[in-house]
């Protein structure tokens, strides 16, 4: 982790799920490790009422979820207030395009779980942000754009206000 105080945060949030009645499948501690570590850990049985529903998980914590349809699986995505990105994994290519076009988030990825590059455009909604980064996109979130229209002095008003 970057700092003890991130991974006391991030084991408060596991805790609170636990305490809640989440399960703690794997991990959930601290390695006896010098430094800022907290075990890989993945749980089960989250619900709404608990931080890592919530709440993001900076660090080595994944939460799994069962759902009965694709419809369901969308649902439960977005019902995240936030939307940075997501991933598909199907082998069905045009199933996972229409999962994708229906996620709620600035970018989504297909049977990978997250990649970047200069020139794609990097960024969330929701909570996770607004804009983009990098690529030709982002050049233009960090440019101050001025609109400059030249009319001719003789010019019609119909021409002036078009």
């Amino acid at each position: 982790m970057s700092s003890e105080a991130a991974a006391d945060l991030l084991l408060e949030q596991v805790r609170d799920a636990a305490d809640k009645g989440a399960t703690v499948v794997l991990g959930g501690g601290r390695p006896e490790l010098p430094g800022a570590f907290v075990e890989p850990t993945l749980l089960t049985d989250v619900t709404p009422d608990m931080r890592a529903y919530r709440e993001e998980l900076f660090g080595p914590v994944a939460t799994v979820y069962r759902v009965a349809d694709e419809d369901e699986a969308v649902a439960l995505a977005n019902a995240s207030p936030y939307g940075l990105g997501g991933a598909v994994f199907a082998a069905d290519p045009e199933r996972a395009r229409r999962v994708a076009d229906r996620l709620e988030a600035g970018m989504v990825w297909i049977n990978h779980p997250t990649a970047s590059r200069p020139e794609l455009p990097f960024g969330g909604i929701k909570r996770s942000g607004y804009g983009r980064e990098l690529g030709d996109v982002g050049i233009v979130e960090f440019a101050n754009r001025k609109l400059v229209r030249y009319v001719d002095a003789d010019a019609p008003i119909g021409e002036v206000l078009g």
